[in-house]
């Protein structure tokens, strides 16, 4: 679907977020619930005000990767990630049931936004120089690393140098096969890293690399077959997508992150979904560039 920008203009004072306004729960099956704030009001013109007056939200993200966004049997996604677009989504008074969730996988998140085919991305997506050549990010929200999945009795692969002229696999588009290829590691590209274990069990590569808190899931989903090795060895804050230049939206943004942090939200959303493999890290500080 996609959606015509209003064009924007200076942020008023009068574009109260609410943000006491919005509380968070758990619903029964443990996973977080983000109640919508009631009426918030937003400057005219702003994609706030466009977005809450539509009553809906479209949000990119992984359909494939534990913990963070994977389809669910609901026929929704589920993660850490969803966790924090339903944050988003309740600022702006539209409720989960109302979020049409898109499959964003690492080499179509920048043409969605561009495309207005979503109004955000939120998907392990690593904020870069050169991504921000083309969108926005808000954020960091959570700082991961590149890390090295194997087979459980793999013990020759412990570093990342351990890579170098090997047959590794990651996803096109990404910023950890980026790392791979200047490492010297000879990279298998495919879409999704869930498409990566098919190679890693039959040995067509000795591993697949990416970043350790998508690998923890891989491994936490196929408990006994694969197995996380070494230290991270890169920084990868992960950042909310959006429209290049919507630099309102990229604070507003902002300030529903630093609320979250403060009125516990975000420490529920992890807690409900990758906390239950990894432990809760405090967020990295947003940058507002």
């Amino acid at each position: 679907m996609k959606r015509t920008r209003i064009p924007l203009i200076a942020l008023a004072a009068a574009s109260a977020l609410a943000l006491s306004a919005c509380a968070s729960g758990t619903d029964a099956g443990g996973e977080t619930t983000a109640t919508p704030a009631p009426a918030p009001t937003f400057a005219e013109g702003s994609t706030m005000a466009a977005l809450a007056d539509a009553g809906t939200i479209t949000i990119g993200t992984k359909f494939d990767q534990p913990l963070f966004g994977l389809m669910g049997p609901s026929g929704t996604p589920e993660g850490f990630d969803v966790e924090i677009g339903k944050i988003i989504a309740a600022q702006l008074g539209i409720g989960e049931e109302d979020i049409e969730w898109v499959e964003s996988v690492s080499a179509n998140r920048e043409p969605f936004i561009q495309n207005g085919e979503v109004d955000i991305v939120v998907a392990t997506y690593t904020i870069n120089d050169t991504r921000k050549e083309v969108v926005s990010f808000a954020g960091p929200y959570y700082m991961a690393g590149q890390s090295i999945l194997v087979l459980a009795d793999n013990e020759d692969i412990k570093t990342e140098d351990d890579l170098v002229g090997q047959p590794v696999c990651s996803v096109t588009g990404s910023t950890p096969a980026a790392n791979l290829e200047a490492l010297g590691a000879e990279v298998l590209l495919t879409d999704t890293y869930s498409n990566c274990l098919g190679p890693l069990r039959d040995g067509t590569v000795v591993a697949v690399s990416t970043d350790n808190v998508i690998l923890a899931g891989l491994a936490a989903q196929n408990e006994g077959e694969f197995k996380v090795v070494g230290e991270p060895f890169t920084e990868e804050p992960y950042g909310i997508g959006l429209a290049l230049d919507d630099t309102e939206f990229r604070m507003w943004i902002n300030d529903v992150l630093e609320a979250s942090y403060e009125d516990g939200s975000y420490e529920a959303a992890w807690n409900a979904t990758a906390g239950t493999v990894l432990p809760f890290v405090e967020p990295p500080a947003v940058d507002r560039y």
